[in-house]
């Protein structure tokens, strides 16, 4: 005998927490398109994170949160890195990463032409392109001319 789709057991569905849902109504989980929506997501998650005594719908509801929250960011940190040259990305990152000359030189090829590409007097190649982006995680279209 043949199972049809009807004749298969339905899987039961977990009840969803008060708790949960008390949280999505306070605050829907959605994408953040907003400056509003991020600062009232940070502040519910300002608020729970690190408490030892979230329940586990809180701690669901958080986690999904945090993945809106964090896409967010990301998306902001990224549309403010288009807005530096190709340079300006560079030195940048090198900052925020604790970088120097050497640490540079060392992904490019020698020392000597990082300080020439970190004093503008030489462009990055496609190469190095490829090994900043590999590097800093990062589209490599960022480290592009825009005409």
């Amino acid at each position: 005998m043949t199972r049809t789709a009807t004749s298969s057991p339905q899987r039961r569905r977990a009840k969803v927490p008060d708790d949960y849902l008390a949280l999505v109504k306070r605050f829907p989980l959605r994408p953040l398109r907003s400056q509003s929506d991020y600062t009232a997501a940070s502040q519910i998650l300002d608020q729970y994170l690190g408490r030892p005594d979230l329940t586990p719908g809180q701690r669901d509801y958080l986690e999904a949160l945090s993945h809106f929250f964090a896409a967010y960011e990301q998306e902001l940190t990224h549309s403010r890195l288009r807005q530096l040259t190709p340079l300006e990305l560079l030195k940048h990152l090198m900052e925020e990463n604790q970088m120097t000359t050497a640490d540079l030189g060392r992904l490019v090829g020698s020392r000597g032409l990082a300080s020439e590409i970190l004093h503008a007097k030489r462009s990055l190649s496609k190469s190095h392109i490829s090994k900043l982006a590999s590097h800093f995680r990062l589209n490599p279209a960022l480290f592009l001319e825009t005409p």
